[in-house]
């Protein structure tokens, strides 16, 4: 009982420092200020330069949280290839499996960081035309493999 006691009194005055001296605090006064006022914006979570266009990403979510947006003016990344949509991502049904992130063609065949993340991706950094151009070595039933979830998304439903 004593026990009891002492790590309720203890807890108590950890609390009562935190609220009144501001004692142990991570959040500057400044962040929470702007937090509270709504001015810290979220950061991005699709690396729209680096993105593709190839909708697998919307394909492979089992909550459909993403939706390929159209772009307002298309860009032609090789010849018969021309990237006219982007992901866009809805945090309220992102479950946080990261099937769009492991199935992106940019982070599957060329090992670069993905193009899509239910996290914040940071900023990515890449030259599409001279990746495009370049040739990948992957073997068939994998190419065969990432290609049926990039293009069927009853592949998902059928699993279950």
């Amino acid at each position: 009982m004593k026990n009891l006691i002492r790590i309720m009194l203890e807890g108590a005055y950890g609390n009562f420092k935190r609220i009144f001296f501001a004692r142990d605090r991570v959040t500057d006064m400044e962040m929470r200020k702007n937090i509270l006022e709504g001015k810290i914006q979220p950061t991005d979570k699709v690396a729209i330069d680096a993105c593709i266009g190839c909708g697998g990403c919307a394909n492979v979510c089992p909550t459909n949280a993403i939706e390929m947006a159209e772009l307002a003016v298309s860009e032609e990344l090789m010849p018969g290839w021309t990237k006219s949509q982007v992901p866009k991502l809805n945090s309220e049904k992102c479950v946080f499996c990261y099937y769009c992130h492991d199935f992106c063609p940019v982070y599957a065949l060329f090992g670069e960081k993905s193009t899509i993340h239910p996290n914040d991706v940071g900023e990515v950094k890449l030259d599409l035309k001279t990746l495009m151009d370049q040739p990948v070595k992957i073997s068939d039933d994998k190419l065969s493999f990432i290609s049926q979830f990039l293009s069927d998304k009853t592949i998902l439903k059928n699993k279950k």
